[in-house]
């Protein structure tokens, strides 16, 4: 059963909805037009994990959209009162909390915003431990045009995930699991839920790489905490372009998102790549010391 929270200004820790009856109305334009934005986080024995980086990045989300966004001191209540109510339904140590932020009904002048806690798929953490297939798959747009072309909200979490989700239906029907991103001049952009990290190995130095953001790609907030501390424990960082041959010829390539955390790419295309459990053991570890 999931958890809702809608932002209300009559209920200062938020209004506990029932999941299980109807909420939103049928024009709201979030979900006629998919016009609104989102954020994921993990949290772990009652605590959310980056809460300031999810709302600093959802808020750079709304602004790109012109969409009012709520102040920290609305979400956080709100939050805290999903996650009392998850524990108290489920007693789960760990859980998925989900922002939303839409538009609101057509014609109205008022945003509609609400949490959600629900439980972890078992699909993480299967996915951690035994790693993914992955496909290539062109994402319709050179690596320049989120420079030229801001209206795309290439960079920006917004609701408009049918190309997302489509694009993984279609590795799982040709037999993957999950899918990256490439742009139409042959740069690695993202994956549909995930940032792609790679690392190299070379004379002792350790390297993490991840695509540049200037290609369109949104800012990753577990990659973001991966590199600060991997900067900390002695490794180089880098920031692309990177094209697909850097992913078959590096010591490691990782799916990383905050509910699934680091996944390690076993292929490519049917292809096998270098797996390191030892390198995947130890970028996680990394990550631990920063959430």
């Amino acid at each position: 059963m999931t958890v809702l929270v809608f932002l209300d200004p009559a209920f200062p820790s938020g209004r506990v909805a029932d999941a299980s009856v109807p909420q939103l109305l049928a024009t709201d334009l979030g979900a006629t037009r998919g016009d609104g934005v989102f954020e994921s986080m993990l949290a772990v024995d009652g605590k959310p994990r980056k809460v300031s980086m999810h709302l600093d990045r959802m808020g750079a989300s709304a602004a790109a959209l012109e969409l009012a966004f709520p102040a920290p001191g609305q979400w956080e209540p709100a939050i805290s009162t999903a996650l009392a109510e998850f524990g108290r339904v489920h007693g789960e140590p760990q859980a998925v909390v989900k922002l939303i932020l839409t538009r609101g009904p057509e014609g109205a002048d008022q945003p509609t915003a609400w949490v959600q806690a629900s439980p972890v798929p078992a699909s993480a953490a299967r996915q951690r431990e035994a790693g993914l297939d992955v496909l290539l798959l062109d994402r319709g747009y050179d690596s320049t045009v989120a420079e030229h072309a801001p209206w795309l909200l290439l960079g920006s979490k917004t609701l408009s995930y049918a190309v997302n989700m489509a694009a993984i239906r279609y590795a799982r029907e040709h037999g993957a699991d999950d899918v990256i991103f490439t742009s139409s001049n042959g740069k690695v952009l993202e994956g549909p839920t995930s940032t792609v990290v790679l690392a190299t190995v070379q004379n002792g130095t350790k390297t993490l790489l991840t695509p540049e953001l200037e290609s369109g790609i949104l800012p990753g907030t577990t990659q973001g905490a991966l590199f600060q501390a991997a900067e900390n424990a002695g490794w180089q960082l880098g920031y692309g372009p990177l094209e697909p041959t850097h992913l078959h010829q590096a010591d490691g390539v990782w799916l990383v998102s905050s509910i699934r955390l680091l996944a390690p790419v076993k292929s490519i295309n049917a292809e096998p790549i270098a797996v390191s459990p030892s390198l995947t053991a130890e970028l996680a570890a990394l990550v631990e010391t920063v959430l």
